[in-house]
Formats: C-alpha cells, sequence, structure tokens
C-alpha cells in the first residue's frame, strides 16, 4: 500500500500548499491530492506541484463533474499531464446535491447516469480520440491534442454500489472519504474489483483517504473534527456510507491516537485491499507534525 498526503486548498495559499508538496517529496511519500473547492483550482496546483516536487504523483480529489465540461476538463487534465511530465491523476466524481444546486445552481437529477456518461466520454478524450457522444445529461462532440501527455489515470469518488460499479467498469478505480478498513475490506474493494473484472479491465486502484492524527488527546482532535466538518454527514452519500459502518458523524472515521494505535490502523487498511492510502493531518500543528513523522516512517518501513 502506497502512503500520500492528502491537502486541502481550502484557506491555504499557494506558497504553502507547494512547500508542503515539496516536502512531502522528501518525505518519501508517494503523492499529493488535492480537494477542489471554492479556492485555488486543484489541478493547476497539482501541475505546479509536480515541477517543484520530482517523483511525486499529484492528482485532484475530487474535482466535480457537473460543473465542468468533459472537453474543457480534458484539456485541463492533459495539459497538468505535459506539465508534471505525466504524473498527473485526475480524481474526479459528482459533488453533492446541497453544492451542485445550491452553489452552481445545476441540476443534480440522475448522478449516477451523469456520471456514467460524463466517463464515456471523458475517458476516450483523455486518450486523444475524436469523440461524438449524445446522452440524455450530456453532449460532446470534439477531440483534445496534448503533445507530450500521456492519458492521466482516472479516479472516481465512489461510495455506493452504483457508483462503484461504474467506477470499475469506465474508470481506473475509485477514492473514498469518510470510509473506515472494515468497509473497504467488505464493501469498496470486492464490488469495483468484480467491476472491473467482469468489463476486462485491470484490477483498480482503491484509493482510500482519511484524517489521522498521531495525539496524546484524540478526544479532542475527533470534538474539532465534528466541529468543523460534521455538517457534511448530512449529504446523501456520506450519510449512507456511515449508516452501513454502523456511525453516525463523521468525526468516528477520524484515525486518533498514539503511534501504535494509528499504526495498527494504516495496516487494517493494507490488509483490506487499499492500494493508496492518502493522509489528511488532523488536530493541532505538534499533532500534524508527529503524524507526518510517524507515517513517512511507517511507509518507509514497510516492505
Amino acid at each position: 500500500m502506497r502512503v500520500g498526503l492528502y491537502l486541502n486548498t481550502l484557506g491555504t495559499d499557494l506558497d504553502t500548499l507547494l512547500a508542503r508538496m515539496r516536502t512531502a517529496a522528501a518525505a518519501g511519500f508517494s503523492g499529493v491530492f488535492l480537494s477542489q473547492l471554492t479556492s485555488l483550482d486543484a489541478i493547476t496546483v497539482a501541475a505546479l506541484g509536480a515541477r517543484e516536487a520530482p517523483g511525486l504523483e499529484v492528482g485532484t480529489a475530487v474535482v466535480q463533474t457537473f460543473p465542468r465540461h468533459p472537453l474543457a476538463l480534458a484539456g485541463q487534465a492533459l495539459t497538468a499531464q505535459a506539465v508534471s511530465g505525466n504524473r498527473f491523476t485526475l480524481g474526479v466524481g459528482p459533488s453533492h446535491r446541497q453544492i451542485i444546486e445550491g452553489s452552481y445552481g445545476l441540476s443534480y437529477d440522475r448522478p449516477a447516469r451523469h456520471t456514467r456518461e460524463y466517463l464515456s466520454a471523458l475517458v476516450p478524450l483523455l486518450r486523444g480520440e475524436a469523440v461524438e457522444y449524445r446522452g440524455t445529461t450530456l453532449s460532446v462532440a470534439g477531440q483534445v491534442e496534448v503533445p507530450g501527455a500521456t492519458p492521466p489515470p482516472v479516479l472516481l469518488a465512489a461510495l455506493g454500489p452504483e457508483m462503484l460499479r461504474i467506477a470499475g467498469e469506465l474508470a481506473d478505480g475509485t477514492v473514498t472519504t469518510w470510509t473506515g478498513a472494515a468497509a473497504i475490506a467488505d464493501h469498496v474493494a470486492p464490488r469495483i474489483t468484480e467491476a472491473a473484472r467482469a468489463a476486462g479491465r485491470p484490477a483498480p486502484r482503491v484509493v482510500a483517504s482519511a484524517l489521522v492524527a498521531v495525539t496524546d488527546d484524540p478526544d479532542r482532535v475527533r470534538e474539532e473534527v465534528a466541529g468543523r466538518l460534521g455538517f457534511a454527514a448530512g449529504f446523501a452519500s456520506y450519510r449512507s456510507m456511515l449508516a452501513r459502518q454502523g456511525l453516525s458523524g463523521l468525526h468516528e472515521t477520524v484515525i486518533a491516537g498514539d503511534e501504535s494505535t494509528v499504526g495498527r490502523e494504516l495496516a487494517r487498511f493494507a490488509d483490506a485491499g487499499t492500494t493508496d492510502f492518502l493522509l489528511s493531518p488532523a488536530g493541532d500543528e505538534p499533532d500534524q507534525a508527529r503524524t507526518l513523522d510517524f507515517a513517512a516512517s511507517w511507509y518507509a518501513d514497510r516492505p
């Protein structure tokens, strides 16, 4: 299992993000994935970071599909791939009704159908193919050519059975959030792997992201997460995943405790079939520094 970092772009300036990417590369982490919120553009930052952090995989987790036409996103992703020296991975997802309708003013009708049609057009575009696609939720006619860019891997944010099926059939893997090791083992990995096998595709990547804190006060960390992010438990896909795990709040998925506790949890993710673990440091600054030091050491010691 590779171990990388998940960085939140909201409220963080460009120089700080680039510095964190350089630090991640120097510490030996496998990659850095960036959130796409109403802040810095994650694809642009990823491309810039790749230039400053040689050898590091860079990616998004995730870019919302509804606001970006496949032709536009393909051009941007292939440009990032060229800038990065072909080390860019594109994570996409339909996001949530509250965001797409509430913030963008777009219809969130039939998100699974939209996602299937979106990937049906996007993936060939990323291969440089001419696409003529007419679906029920979108239409695409065109081709994108970016010299020097290979098709970037595509990950789909998928938690429910139908989205995992789409990810296995059309994408190169999935990226999850608020999902523990048991749910990866029992739900995510088997479903996406079977879908990929049935479609004749290679074994998919299972990329799991989680908030992690090596700390002497795990309750404090979880309370802080509940206060800051607890509202997102109202999003339908997150609510369903929490229910599947017998949980009621996002803070319950936070991995927090001393080094041995966090190490055991990381090992559980590896045993569950996670191919890539994206760690988002939580807690105060000393907690985060301790977390990064431990995670880098844990990863370096893995066979």
